[in-house]
């Protein structure tokens, strides 16, 4: 607000701006989080066994109605009040009956069909000018092959992987099993001890920031569907939900990733948190592999898109709860301490790094690169 303008003379105005809030730190080494024990099941081994199975399976034309595992052939037309979908339309389609990827209610409609049979069901159509619009499908069934799984034996271990026995196989699938509980205790861990710090810590929550974030939802919601409001709430309404249950959850959302970020950046603040180039690295060679480009078009495209910052605050954050894991006491409900070094701790330095690895870090920037661009 403008409070004094004359001309040649001192323009004298009051300005509003939210402020980063004053935030009272717990004591970290008081902090107790207890997630759930990694426990390895036999049907754990069992399943992951049978999955190495199918890949090595053969497929076999039967004829009898089609069931759930089956592989079938077939025909799909769709008609919205009578009138054709092309867009819906195809021929010659293979899917595994009981697979789930396709339309809901087609696997229900083909089993117990037969080659040459159809069947019409309803259903509601996920994409496409009706998305959202029931329609009426009609499923032809061409052909039914069944999938025939090798005996899970000695032969077979050394037909699928390195061991010599179907002993040694599982062994190494139970490794792999507990190796992914292993990551998923890590996951909860993370999310436990940001739970109980939003517990245990006020923050007072600036409300222009809160609400853009919540802007920032809806738009992007609405969006898909061209920004028409009584289309989004029809979507909403097929879901059993509303616009006003919409708005609410994104503004529960919006409040929590802010108090989380304020929180996290005070404890950074406070710990010292310090990103590295090391840090920057890994995550960049990381995000580069997960898209399937080179490193340096990661950064040119984060560059460009103004992502630097954003990655830098991200990678920071991740390093602060890592800190808080360290410094609090983790158990599994069998009441074992669990070892979170694994997944928190931060790697030592490495005179032996692999030269790909080295290779691909001394493409992507030099440290005075990065850093200039995250912490600008």
């Amino acid at each position: 607000e403008v409070t004094k303008k004359e001309y040649g003379q001192e323009l004298v105005f009051t300005a509003e701006v939210d402020v980063r809030p004053e935030i009272t730190l717990p004591d970290l080494s008081e902090l107790k989080i207890t997630v759930d024990a990694v426990e390895v099941a036999d049907e754990d081994v069992d399943a992951e066994l049978q999955s190495l199975r199918a890949r090595f399976g053969t497929l076999t034309g039967v004829d009898r109605p089609a069931a759930v595992g089956d592989f079938v052939s077939i025909d799909l037309s769709a008609s919205v009040d009578g009138e054709d979908v092309p867009e819906a339309a195809t021929a010659g389609l293979s899917h595994e009956v009981g697979s789930g990827k396709l339309v809901e209610g087609l696997d229900d409609a083909i089993v117990g069909l037969t080659a040459g049979e159809s069947r019409v069901f309803t259903t509601t159509l996920a994409t496409g000018p009706h998305a959202g619009e029931e329609a009426q499908v009609t499923v032809t069934l061409r052909s039914v092959k069944e999938r025939e799984l090798p005996e899970p034996d000695d032969e077979f271990a050394q037909l699928a992987s390195e061991f010599d026995t179907i002993d040694e196989l599982r062994a190494n699938l139970a490794d792999q099993v507990r190796r992914v509980k292993r990551m998923q205790q890590a996951e909860k861990i993370r999310n436990a001890t940001l739970d109980s710090l939003l517990e245990l810590v006020e923050v007072p929550l600036p409300e222009a920031v809160v609400q853009a974030q919540v802007n920032n939802t809806v738009h992007n919601a609405l969006h898909g569907l061209e920004h028409d409001e009584t289309r989004f709430a029809e979507a909403l309404a097929k879901q059993g939900s509303s616009r006003e249950e919409f708005d609410a959850n994104a503004r529960a959302a919006a409040e929590k990733n802010v108090k989380s970020q304020l929180l996290l950046d005070a404890l950074a603040d406070d710990l010292g948190i310090q990103v590295s180039q090391d840090d920057l690295t890994e995550r960049l060679v990381v995000m580069s592999r997960q898209y399937g480009v080179e490193p340096q078009q990661m950064v040119s495209y984060l560059q460009e898109n103004n992502q630097l910052p954003a990655m830098f605050a991200d990678v920071r954050q991740g390093l602060t709860i890592a800190a808080v894991v360290e410094a609090a006491t983790v158990t599994d409900t069998d009441g074992n301490v669990v070892d979170t070094a694994e997944f928190f701790g931060r790697p030592e330095a490495d005179d032996g790094e692999p030269a790909g690895e080295a290779e691909e870090a001394e493409a992507i920037a030099t440290p005075s690169e990065l850093a200039d661009d995250d912490t600008a």
